[in-house]
C-alpha cells in the first residue's frame, strides 16, 4: 500500500475522523510541546503559535527527509479572554461547564501545514451558545467520561450537543479541525480532498432498472 500523502501532527481521534470525512489519507505523528500560554498572549495568537510549532516540530522530526507535508492544529475554548483547556480533574471540568452555562463563548481553531516550500496557517473563530445547565446534568455529563480530554470540558459532536442552543461558524472547527481552511491549505500543497465525479445518469438508470418516458 502506498504511503499516506500527509502526516497529522496530532493524536486526536476527532481530527483523524474529520480528515477521513473529506477523504484525506494520513499517518499520525503527534509531537509533545510545552503548551503553556505566554504572559499577555492573545488567545488567537496562542492557538496559531501552537499549531505552527506542532507542524514545524513534526516536519523536522519525521517528514523533511520524506518531503511529506505535515498538518497540525490547535483548539482553544475562550470565555472573557480566559482559555479553557482540557480539565485537570472533575472539579476543574465542573467549573468550566458552570462558566459556559447560559453564555456564549468563542472557539478558536488554528490549522497549519508545513511542507518543503515553507509553512502556512489559517485561523477559524466560531461562537457557541450554551443553554443554562443544571448542576445535576453537569455531574451526569462528567460521569460519561466525554469531557475529560476535551478543551472546555465538552464535545460538540457528543452528548454536549443537547446543551448547545446556537452555533455560529464551523462545526468541524469546534470539533477540532476547520475543514474549509484545511482543504485550502492541502490544495496549496498539492494534496486533494475528495474528488467530485460527474453524475453517471445513464448508469444510475441502468442500475435501478428505470427508464425515462419520452418527452
Amino acid at each position: 500500500m502506498a504511503a499516506a500523502p500527509i502526516y497529522l501532527a496530532s493524536a486526536s481521534p476527532r481530527r483523524r475522523e474529520l480528515l477521513a470525512q473529506i477523504g484525506v489519507r494520513h499517518e499520525v505523528r503527534p509531537v509533545d510541546l510545552d503548551e503553556s500560554r505566554l504572559p499577555g498572549e492573545r488567545p488567537s495568537d496562542y492557538v496559531q503559535r501552537l499549531a505552527l510549532a506542532k507542524a514545524e516540530a513534526a516536519w523536522q522530526r519525521f517528514a523533511a527527509a520524506e518531503n511529506r507535508p505535515v498538518l497540525a492544529a490547535d483548539t482553544a475554548v475562550v470565555l472573557d479572554d480566559k482559555v479553557l483547556g482540557k480539565p485537570r480533574d472533575r472539579q476543574d471540568g465542573f467549573a468550566m461547564l458552570q462558566l459556559l452555562s447560559g453564555r456564549t463563548h468563542e472557539v478558536l481553531t488554528a490549522v497549519a501545514l508545513r511542507d518543503a516550500r515553507g509553512i502556512d496557517s489559517r485561523l477559524n473563530g466560531s461562537r457557541v451558545t450554551f443553554r443554562a445547565l443544571r448542576p445535576g446534568e453537569i455531574e451526569a455529563y462528567w460521569h460519561t467520561g466525554e469531557p475529560a480530554d476535551k478543551a472546555g470540558a465538552y464535545a460538540v459532536q457528543g452528548y454536549a450537543a443537547v446543551f448547545i442552543e446556537r452555533l455560529e461558524g464551523s462545526f468541524s472547527a469546534v470539533m477540532g479541525l476547520p475543514l474549509f481552511e484545511t482543504a485550502e491549505l492541502l490544495e496549496r500543497a498539492g494534496v486533494h480532498a475528495w474528488e467530485p465525479r460527474p453524475f453517471a445518469r445513464t448508469s444510475a438508470i441502468a442500475e435501478t432498472g428505470c427508464q425515462e418516458s419520452p418527452a
